[in-house]
């Protein structure tokens, strides 16, 4: 008898092949029969209508924290999501020891958006990397594999130094042993970030930021001797635009470590396709030296929540960081006060505020989610729409709303988008020098849920527009990003390869509305979306979601460098 057998559904199986109406036969965590098949299983499932897929891949994630009070890494799998990869831009807990903790929390919250309240229920006392990892095995819902991060690496050698100091070539060899020392323990590569954006709990760039090119190029060449390692990382560019230096960096890194690289995130707005090529020329440049650099690109458009109650984004405008660095109740009492909320209005629209300085009009904004109940009937509509009917100016209003709702109400900037832009997704998927990926599950939960990347794809770009086959849906969500990390007998359903399968409804799949969860460690909230459509999603034969609910089992597997992965390498690159 087999453990499980998935009977009258249509196997998509990750490689592209045309669908096929098939029964799937799964025996000690690994599918061992597909067609049409007699044996029963010990559990069934008619998936007779539905689609039987891979489990997704999701390559850019931040769980590193959250796996330790929530095994399942919600709401991933409820959206289809089997394999999570941490450790990404630079940032892993490990291996700094319980001696770099503080530091490295309050980086957490302030360069991911993860609550400080939360990061403090975590014990800190893991000693390496391997230490790490161990704390995780046999007790996750999902396969999870790490990055080394650059920023825990740097800091781990370096101490207080690692911010604004460039290292000694003492000190860049240290980090290297460090680096392959986490590879030996099951460290999946290395991470690291120069983005402006990426600064530390006490305003300050992030570690990784202060490395010099020698010890960028130091750490990629020691990945070369690495098995089954690969790379990721965000220079300036990523976000605006790359420079010739940055595309010869990005070459040049993947040379050395004999990987391919990928970077995050590529945007893809009709309004700038030239923007979006220009970007992509980076891997054609790579190609061109034997390198390979991959984009991870999103299917939505993201959304970003606004609230007065975090001040994420909204701290940026002049003037406006004293105001979030109050008490809540003194910071309400501020709000109040009609001198201040004039020269809250007044820095926001100065020419000092640059592009934030759009947020400005405030009328256009809109409150997404209410607490309260004199604001419920808010919900949906605009600022400026509730203020032609209370009679106030936009920003009074505003301000109003948030007020009766304690500062928790969701605000919603809109952001235009078009037919346009998802026919130009559409071929942005296709090519092969893009990935689809990037959600940032698990980090900056009160302004987004990257999570539903894989519903928006299935339900948005395939099911309502039909801008791609669920063939070649499917194989961007799972064989393509797992054949670029190497993930061992993962990504397909094929006989004798791991059973992580999906089995949803092509007619329902899609994403939930993003609300708001009380449900962190120390009463903090996430935003948090649930699925359509998802009916099963099986780890390692063992249901995990079924009926979009978690069963509480947890079959995952923390995945290790060389066990659970194969070594990537490019054609220019050298042997170690």
């Amino acid at each position: 008898m087999l453990d499980l057998v998935i009977r009258g559904g249509t196997v998509v199986d990750g490689t592209g092949a045309p669908a096929r109406r098939q029964d799937v036969g799964v025996r000690d965590g690994r599918v061992v029969a597909i067609g049409e098949l007699e044996e029963s299983g010990a559990r069934e499932v008619d998936a007779t209508g539905a689609i039987v897929a891979p489990g997704f891949v999701d390559l850019h994630t931040h769980y590193d924290a959250q796996l330790f009070w929530d095994p399942t890494a919600s709401p991933s799998p409820l959206h289809g999501v089997t394999t999570v990869i941490g450790g990404n831009c630079g940032f892993s807990l490990a291996p700094a020891g319980p001696e770099h903790s503080d530091y490295i929390a309050r980086m957490m919250a302030r360069v991911e958006g993860m609550p400080i309240q939360s990061l403090e229920f975590l014990d800190w006392k893991w000693t390496s990397f391997g230490d790490w990892l161990g704390r995780l095995d046999g007790g996750v819902a999902v396969n999870a594999g790490f990055l080394a991060g650059h920023s825990a690496l740097r800091r781990s050698v370096m101490g207080d130094h690692a911010v604004g100091e460039e290292a000694s070539d003492d000190q860049v060899a240290a980090m290297v042993a460090l680096l392959r020392r986490c590879t030996q323990e099951g460290a999946l590569g290395l991470s690291t970030s120069q983005a402006h954006t990426h600064n530390d709990g006490d305003g300050q760039p992030v570690p990784s930021r202060s490395a010099a090119r020698g010890e960028l190029e130091a750490l990629c060449a020691a990945l070369a001797g690495c098995p089954g390692t690969t790379l990721e990382l965000i220079v300036p560019g990523c976000l605006n635009g790359f420079s010739d230096e940055e595309v010869e960096l990005l070459a040049t890194l993947s040379l050395l470590a004999n990987r391919p690289a990928n970077w995050n995130v590529l945007g893809v707005s009709a309004m700038n396709p030239a923007g979006c090529e220009h970007q992509l020329a980076a891997s054609t440049a790579a190609a061109e030296r034997g390198a390979k650099v991959v984009a991870l690109t999103l299917p939505h458009t993201m959304k970003i929540r606004l609230s007065f109650e975090h001040g994420a984004i909204l701290d940026g405008l002049p003037g406006w960081r004293e105001l979030f660095a109050v008490p809540l109740q003194e910071r309400m009492a501020r709000l109040r006060d009609p001198a201040e909320r004039r020269r809250l209005d007044e820095g926001a629209r100065s020419k000092e505020a640059g592009i934030l300085g759009a947020l400005a009009n405030w009328k256009n904004l809109i409150i997404e989610e209410t607490f309260s109940p004199e604001n419920a009937a808010y919900e949906g509509r605009s600022v400026g729409d509730v203020a032609a009917g209370t009679g106030q100016e936009p920003f009074d209003a505003l301000l109003d709303v948030v007020l009766a709702d304690g500062l928790r109400t969701g605000l919603r900037p809109p952001i235009p988008e078009s037919e346009a832009d998802w026919e130009l997704r559409a071929k942005v998927w296709r090519d092969p020098r893009t990935i689809v990926g990037g959600s940032d599950a698990g980090a900056h939960l009160d302004v987004m849920c990257g999570a539903i990347y894989s519903t928006s794809l299935l339900g948005d770009g395939v099911r309502k527009r039909d801008l791609l086959t669920w063939e070649e849906a499917v194989q961007q969500l799972t064989d393509v990003p797992a054949r670029l990390y190497g993930l061992r007998e993962r990504g397909r359903i094929a006989e004798g390869w791991w059973a992580d399968l999906v089995v949803f409804d092509p007619s329902r799949v899609g994403h939930g509305t993003e609300r708001t969860r009380n449900d962190l460690p120390g009463g903090a909230s996430r935003l948090y979306a649930e699925a359509d459509g998802i009916e099963h999603v099986i780890v390692n034969g063992t249901e995990i979601v079924s009926a979009g609910a978690f069963t509480g089992a947890t079959p995952g597997r923390v995945l290790r460098s060389g066990t659970d992965t194969d070594t990537v390498t490019v054609p220019g690159g050298k042997a170690a």
